[in-house]
């Protein structure tokens, strides 16, 4: 496994996605050579409860845990951020690595895009919109979530860990 390039990207709140005050998104491109190893990959580095499907067609995010995801097949257009965050394009290969609360949604997909995704430790995701009323403990959900002890790539050795340190 190796990495093509790897892009690293910084929310702030929007007043509606909290983001991630303290953790970047990272996108390590070009990353899995054959996409079925993903979730193989993510499960070796202890992160879990994995699925393959797509990516919602609205702002979203989870504030209790962090998600990796993985492009098994096609390519999309993402926004990750919010309403004023960055549009980024994922094809196969590509690993989406989202720090808990970071906003994230499908604008376009081709007809055959698949992803997988994976938590650490297997945490169990909650989905939430971007409510007023639940921003509160949110914002506390977030700050709380621990560190991923191991990169969901390249386990002990990868960028993640470099990048994700609590502040």
């Amino acid at each position: 496994m190796k990495i093509a390039e790897l892009k690293l990207f910084y929310f702030e709140d929007d007043g509606i996605i909290p983001n991630n005050p303290d953790l970047p998104v990272i996108i390590y491109r070009n990353a899995l050579d054959q996409a079925a190893e993903a979730e193989e990959t993510f499960n070796r580095n202890q992160w879990l409860n994995s699925w393959t499907n797509g990516i919602y067609d609205y702002h979203h995010y989870h504030s209790n845990t962090h998600e990796a995801l993985a492009v098994i097949q096609g390519e999309a257009n993402v926004q990750l951020g919010g309403e004023m965050g960055e549009h980024v394009t994922v094809q196969q290969g590509d690993v989406i690595i989202l720090p808990a609360g970071t906003g994230h949604k499908r604008l376009y997909a081709s007809h055959d895009f698949k992803v997988t995704g994976a938590y650490p430790n297997g945490d169990e995701y909650n989905v939430k919109k971007g409510s007023l009323r639940e921003r509160p403990s949110v914002l506390i959900d977030i700050k709380n979530v621990p560190l991923p002890s191991l990169d969901p790539v390249f386990g002990d050795s990868g960028p993640l860990l470099k990048y994700w340190l609590k502040k």
